[in-house]
């Protein structure tokens, strides 16, 4: 499927509900049948007499317990599918390999998880009457909880709201809301999908996805898992690109599994010496990554956000296994992403991530627009773009902590040494000369350096200074060679890269 800007996911055959004892599993899917005019069974029915009675009694269940009650469920599941019936059943799973059980072998199942605190559950058990499971049990639950990963494609709803509000939420992830749950006469059982507009054929970056919240809006594309587009009240905060044209010089794109370059593509990292293909040639390197012109996945979606994955496979020179998750997130704020790498694989791997947005705020040119970035050192650097060296912006020309106009100024520059909020972030800010208008890129959790550049050397001539490129980093350069802010994720490890847009003021 492939449409502009409204692209949606169809409903599963079965929609699994997991999550903790007293996380609301029951309510939710009941509701949620009800809404999607789905039977409803919920797990606690396959349960033998002598689990029930094993809880009732505060004893926590085995593995060995488990077994027959979730090929219980399986089988149930098995039946609906294969009578052409949609359902929606509940299941604690808890463990991965409980999931694994019941999603393996099963396409047609999507997992829904209601994550909540442990003191938010706590409080609802104590509050439920007439149930088997006890209270006691709660903490056995958070012991055994090993929460969805990206390979299972959850869709995730936090339960701190009201059982509607929650419904409302899975309904948007699954598309349900936008989908109708039976087919139309003639379909033979296929859907059909509404749209807000005409059907688009393949283009240059895949599908669409586009986030709403107030003025704002986003749209996501399928290449790259690439923010295009990002506007508050019609007017664009992001030099981006349009849907049917290819992507240049790195914008909106997500660099993984090293922002920036890796001179000559070599590097040793544990004993091996490893070899990346040069994708910038002229100047022998390896850049951004090796995740830019891969198709990422949809794996949930509302209206303010889109959750894209893909998976990273072992390759020459990467012989690593990475599962890749960006979450887009439209709020009050603005704009947040998370960008979350988690080692797959049974070794070791480095990892290093950043992302490419080329802020504007209406200028023709970047000149007159006004930079602060709140950074006490610059990385010098030589012909090949690689880190040459440190030093204080001070007295420098590089010296952008009070926000000042950009003028001629060329920057292709990394920066460090942020000066951070009380809540950890580091702003930088591009505002319009006039100072009424424009747009925040805060840096979070794991963007330790900030490239900034105004696109002098953009191999289309007319897209030079136009706008501001402001890399998310977290770490720079060369990072697989020097060691320099470079992350080793172990097995099983994740790292997150967390940055926003906050757009500001007004331009009337």
């Amino acid at each position: 499927m492939t449409s502009h800007d409204t692209a949606i996911e169809v409903p599963a055959a079965v929609v699994l509900v997991v999550g903790v004892s007293g996380s609301g599993k029951s309510t939710v899917a009941r509701l949620l049948a009800d809404r999607l005019g789905r039977p409803y069974r919920d797990a606690d029915d396959f349960h033998p007499p002598a689990n029930r009675a094993r809880m009732a009694a505060g004893e926590p269940l085995t593995d060995a317990d488990r077994a027959p009650w979730l090929s219980a469920v399986a089988a149930w599941m098995d039946q609906e599918i294969a009578a052409g019936r949609r359902a929606v059943v509940t299941c604690s799973a808890l463990k991965h390999a409980y999931r694994d059980q019941l999603l393996a072998g099963r396409p047609g199942v999507r997992l829904l998880y209601l994550r909540g605190s442990r003191e938010l559950i706590r409080s609802r058990l104590a509050a439920r009457h007439g149930h088997f499971f006890p209270t006691s049990l709660l903490d056995s639950q958070f012991a055994d909880l090993e929460e969805p990963t990206p390979d299972e494609h959850p869709c995730v709803v936090e339960i701190d709201r009201p059982p509607e509000a929650v419904v409302a939420a899975a309904m948007s992830l699954l598309g349900a809301d936008r989908a109708p749950d039976h087919p139309s006469p003639g379909t033979a059982g296929a859907r059909a999908l509404p749209t807000e507009e005409p059907h688009m054929p393949p283009n240059a970056t895949g599908e669409q996805w586009q986030l709403r919240h107030g003025g704002q809006r986003a749209v996501v594309v399928q290449l790259g898992g690439a923010l295009r587009h990002y506007e508050m009240d019609g007017r664009p905060l992001l030099d981006g690109f349009t849907a049917d044209t290819r992507i240049t010089g790195g914008r909106g794109q997500l660099l993984v599994p090293w922002p920036n370059r890796v001179g000559g593509g070599r590097y040793h990292f544990q004993g091996q010496d490893l070899q990346l293909p040069l994708t910038e040639p002229e100047k022998h390197n390896a850049i951004h990554g090796l995740l830019r012109w891969t198709p990422w996945q949809l794996l949930a979606r509302s209206d303010d956000t889109v959750r894209v994955g893909t998976t990273l496979f072992p390759q020459p020179g990467y012989p690593f296994l990475l599962e890749v998750l960006a979450e887009y997130r439209l709020g009050a704020d603005g704009l947040e992403v998370a960008v979350t790498a988690t080692n797959a694989g049974d070794t070791a791997a480095p990892y290093g991530a950043g992302q490419h947005p080329y802020l504007t705020v209406g200028t023709s040119t970047v000149d007159t627009a006004l930079l602060t970035v709140p950074a006490r050192y610059r990385l010098l650097t030589d012909e090949q773009g690689l880190p040459a060296g440190r030093e204080p912006v001070e007295n420098t020309d590089y010296d952008f902590r009070t926000g000042r106009p950009i003028g001629e100024q060329q920057l292709d520059t990394a920066f460090d040494g942020l000066d951070r909020d009380p809540s950890g972030r580091a702003v930088v800010r591009l505002a319009h000369p006039s100072g009424l208008h424009g747009i925040d890129l805060w840096l979070g959790e794991g963007a330790r350096y900030v490239q900034v550049y105004t696109g002098d050397t953009l191999s289309e001539p007319a897209r030079r200074r136009r706008g501001v490129a402001v890399e998310a980093m977290s770490c720079p350069a060369d990072a697989f060679r020097s060691g320099t802010g470079l992350t080793t994720l172990e097995p099983g490890g994740s790292h997150v890269l967390r940055w926003g847009l906050g757009p500001w003021g007004t331009a009337g």
